[in-house]
């Protein structure tokens, strides 16, 4: 068990404060699926963009775990799951890989602007024809003197229409198989990168997504992060940190709804007696306990052995099974327990069932999580 010290603790209560500010309209908001600029300058305020960066770089310093312990608290006390959503994109997407594998010159020129939220951040990895299978991307970057020239198409890329800078992973060797895949740093106005459209989507609507073109798309050399040919190892240390960061929200979002639960199961009334004095009620709520600290125990775990510099590959991925389906169950079973007012848009909770969908598919399916722990007990030989 982490015991936080106070420092950590403060740092939690300092973003709990922001809580009803960034909560606000967040059913209208999903409604009209809109991306806030307001509540994004909500977010700059609170430092949140900035926990896990050098101070050199504006950043706070934070450790990993202290991060998520923060990041748990956004999801508990901020309402907008798609605002969240955005936030721990813009981290791990942009900032963690700039972080570990940036220039001292892609540093100073983009991680300031990361850490104050003046620059949103998202990453292209995803095609249409690829799903969560990475390696086989058809997007390619062709050296041409001082530059690379990027041809191809990304889709479901989170944060794209407001994002003012993305990391692009993009084939620089044909036949490399994952030996040649690079990834880039690319300026939204860059000529020619196109953003599509928002995408109309089943949740988490206030975080926008698009799909990417690049059309003969020039990127300077100076603009590869990390090396070339390396690009899935920049990958590899994004995901890790995504799953973390994305889900460990969820964390939040599963402890702020069971308190609702919880609290509506001792006032509700049926048949002269509080709904959560029946064994059906309760086992719901109790099952929802459950399926929280698990969650909150493996990501924590899996957090404290990555930074430790163990093989988590198995410990991600059953951290992302356990807290993607006991959100989605602990989303349902909210809405059973609250009955029609549960199954009311203005309650919020039809709302936390969609946007509890989108854990199984984004970060590698849940599919995928399980073809990835099979092949780690051998079962592929």
């Amino acid at each position: 068990m982490i015991r936080w010290n106070t420092d950590q603790v403060d740092l939690r209560e300092g973003l709990a404060r922001w809580g009803e500010a960034l909560s606000a309209d967040h059913v209208t908001l999903d409604e009209q699926a809109a991306f806030s600029p307001d509540k994004w300058k909500l977010v700059q305020k609170t430092g949140v963009l900035a926990l896990p960066f050098d101070e050199e770089y504006g950043g706070l310093g934070q450790s990993l775990l202290t991060t998520m312990y923060v990041l748990e608290g956004l999801g508990e006390h901020c309402r907008d799951a798609g605002l969240n959503f955005s936030v721990t994109t813009s981290l791990a997407s942009t900032g963690v890989p700039l972080d570990a594998f940036g220039t001292a010159e892609q540093k100073e020129r983009y991680l300031p602007l990361v850490c104050s939220g003046e620059a949103i951040g998202a990453h292209a990895i995803t095609e249409a024809e690829g799903g969560s299978d990475a390696m086989a991307m058809t997007t390619r970057a062709v050296r041409d003197g001082d530059s690379f020239v990027l041809s191809g198409a990304k889709t479901f890329v989170s944060n794209g229409p407001v994002a003012d800078v993305f990391v692009v992973y993009a084939r620089t060797r044909p036949d490399g198989g994952a030996l040649g895949v690079t990834a880039f740093l690319v300026d939204r106005d860059t000529p020619g990168l196109t953003t599509g459209k928002p995408l109309k989507k089943m949740g988490l609507r206030t975080s926008p997504l698009c799909e990417l073109y690049f059309d003969e798309c020039r990127v300077p050399a100076s603009r590869v992060l990390g090396r070339v040919g390396g690009g899935f190892i920049v990958l590899d240390h994004v995901m890790k940190r995504e799953i973390l960061f994305s889900f460990i929200v969820n964390v939040g979002e599963m402890q702020h709804r069971l308190e609702r639960c919880v609290d509506y199961a001792r006032t509700r009334q049926s048949f002269g007696k509080p709904i959560g004095s029946y064994q059906a009620i309760a086992n719901k709520i109790v099952d929802t306990k459950i399926g929280l600290e698990t969650a909150r125990k493996w990501l924590y775990d899996t957090g404290e052995r990555l930074a430790a510099g163990e093989n988590v590959t198995t410990d991600l991925a059953i951290a992302k099974l356990v807290t993607s389906r006991s959100n989605l169950d602990s989303s349902l079973a909210a809405v059973q327990i609250f009955g029609g007012h549960g199954y009311m848009s203005e309650y919020g909770l039809e709302q936390d069932v969609r946007n509890a969908v989108g854990g199984t598919i984004y970060s590698g399916t849940n599919e995928i999580q399980y073809t990835r722990i099979a092949s780690m007990l051998g079962l592929d030989k």
